[in-house]
Parts: C-alpha cells; sequence; structure tokens
C-alpha cells in the first residue's frame, strides 16, 4: 500500500519546521514542504478577518496530497483554502493556535500553555518537533573527539531574540557567567550549539567567554545538536524558546532554563514554563547542579497515534 502524501505549510521558522516535519515523519507520510507569504496587505490582516482565497497568498506548484500540515499565522488560510478546493477527501491539519475557528481544520494541536478548546483540539505539553531518540543515539559519537574525555559535559542550546526577550550582550553576559560558575564548581565541560535564531554577535560572544575550555559550534550543525544532547549530563537552553526546550525533553535528563528579562508580558511563556517545572522536566538555572528523572517527553508519537486512528 502506498504512503499517503503531505504537503506542510509554515513560514519558514526553525520551530515551525520541527513541528510539521516531526509530525509528518511520525504519521509516516510522504511530504513536501512549502514556504507561504502573504501578498502585501494581507500581512497586517489577522486571519480571522482573511478571506479563504488565492489572492491572499503567493502561488506555487501544488503537488498531489492527501493531508495538510500547517504551522504559523502566515499558513492558516492557505490550509483551509486548499482543502475547501481539493476534488478529493484531504485532512487538514493545524498546530497552534490558528485563531480562526477550529472547525475550519479535521485537528488542531496547540499546546496546553495556549488554552484552546474544541472537540477536535489535540492538546500538547509543550511544542511537538522532529527529534526522536534513534536519531539522538544515532549521533552520539559526533563530537566526542572535540571534547575532553575525563569531564562530564553540560550542553548550552542557544536560541535568540524575539519580541519578548533582548539578545541584548549584558543578558547574555550574565547567563555565560553563571554557566562558568558552574563548570568550575562542578568540573564540567560546556558544548554550546546556537540555533537558526542566534545572533552571530552572540556566537561570537560565546565563544570569547567560553571557547577557550569548552566547545562552542560556531554554525548550525543539526548532528553536533544531537551529539550534544545524547553526550550531556546536563542541559541548559535560553527561555525564549518552546520548541528547544520541548525538544531536550524528549532526552529524559535534567533541564535548566536560562532566563532573560521580558521586555513585555510573556505570559504565554510563563505558562509553559510552570507546566514544565510542574511535571519536572525543568528547574530555572542557578549555580547549584541537581541531577533529576522524568519520563521522555515524546509528544509528537503520542499525537501521531491518535490522529492515524481517525485517517485510517
Amino acid at each position: 500500500m502506498s504512503k499517503l502524501k503531505g504537503l506542510l505549510l509554515t513560514e519558514g521558522m526553525h520551530g515551525m519546521i520541527s513541528q510539521v516535519e516531526g509530525l509528518a515523519k511520525a504519521l509516516d507520510i510522504e511530504f513536501t514542504h512549502q514556504k507561504v507569504e502573504l501578498n502585501s496587505f494581507w500581512k497586517m490582516i489577522p486571519p480571522n478577518l482573511t478571506p479563504v482565497s488565492n489572492i491572499v497568498f503567493n502561488k506555487f506548484d501544488i503537488p498531489d496530497f492527501d493531508i495538510i500540515i500547517s504551522c504559523g499565522r502566515k499558513s492558516v488560510i492557505p490550509s483551509i483554502y486548499f482543502k475547501k478546493n481539493s476534488k478529493k477527501k484531504v485532512f487538514n491539519i493545524h498546530i497552534q493556535n490558528p485563531k480562526v475557528s477550529p472547525g475550519n481544520f479535521d485537528f488542531v494541536i496547540a499546546p496546553e500553555h495556549d488554552s484552546l478548546n474544541g472537540k477536535n483540539v489535540v492538546t500538547s505539553k509543550g511544542a511537538i518537533h522532529y527529534l526522536t531518540l534513534d536519531e539522538i543515539k544515532n549521533n552520539h559519537s559526533y563530537l566526542e573527539e572535540k571534547l575532553k574525555k575525563n569531564k562530564d559535559y553540560l550542553l548550552l542550546v542557544l536560541g535568540g531574540p524575539n519580541k519578548y526577550y533582548d539578545y541584548k550582550n549584558q543578558n547574555l553576559i550574565n547567563i555565560f557567567d553563571k554557566i562558568k560558575k558552574i563548570l568550575s564548581t562542578n568540573n564540567l565541560q560546556s558544548i554550546v550549539i546556537p540555533s537558526m535564531r542566534t545572533p552571530k554577535r552572540t556566537i561570537n560572544l560565546a565563544d570569547n567567554l567560553l571557547g577557550d575550555e569548552n566547545l562552542v559550534i560556531t554554525n548550525i550543525d543539526k548532528k553536533a545538536y544531537l551529539s550534544g544532547l545524547s553526550l550531556a549530563k546536563y542541559i541548559v537552553v535560553t527561555c525564549d524558546s518552546t520548541s528547544m526546550i520541548s525538544e531536550a525533553a524528549i532526552t529524559g535528563k535534567p533541564i535548566y532554563i536560562a532566563d532573560i528579562p521580558a521586555k513585555k508580558n510573556d505570559h504565554r511563556f510563563k505558562m509553559f514554563r510552570e507546566l514544565f517545572n510542574k511535571l519536572n522536566i525543568t528547574k530555572n538555572l542557578n549555580e547549584k547542579l541537581e541531577i533529576w528523572n522524568y519520563k521522555s517527553l515524546n509528544e509528537t508519537a503520542r499525537i501521531a497515534e491518535e490522529i492515524k486512528k481517525q485517517i485510517s
């Protein structure tokens, strides 16, 4: 039996790509990924005030598909449009709060901290993503030769600035100084991994302040990220990315959140952190390290199984 075909729609940001591709892989479908751009005027209009029309978004070649998986505001209208105008039965799944009626989709996957309810709404603890334990295990040795052999490792995963958090140098210096004290006190070596959103100046700052005795990856390297997740005894993630914190939670290892002062009300981020603290997945970063255990969090696989039962 041939696999179902998927059309993935996002704005092209790493966190969104991770979610749609993670779900597509967990559903075991073939897929094509399309970045969506809204046309001029419609970029400023919320989805609930936007017509379901192809005048709203950039035109692109549409492959044959059975399932649409979308994520992000810009992909809401295209997903509804393609389902509505398909000549065959198509399932559409939207990840995150679409800010329109969930009834426009067969499934909406929303994190608990979005507080979205509906008969077709599936809630997740944190963000779903594309990482698997097998993939992490298979890349374990990728960084080993670059690390000291007589140390335990602390993985520091860096996000990037957004409308809530400012990556000005002093905020990062405060985090790096705290990390340096932790490394010295606990005889650890750190592995520093940037993300697609990490400014070059932040990577350079990390290299200058931590680079002598530690491994700072200065480019985007997925294998290094996976290897770091496998090798590390402790994981630290900056507070600006629910996606990366959720990804790290698949390891079952202690995760510390490095705080950055918020520029504006970060209510959803706070709710997310409160949930993960309550689940015993994360703690706030201070100068004392602890070891604790929790069950590996794999919401992508759980939710994919729920959806498979209904589309098979």
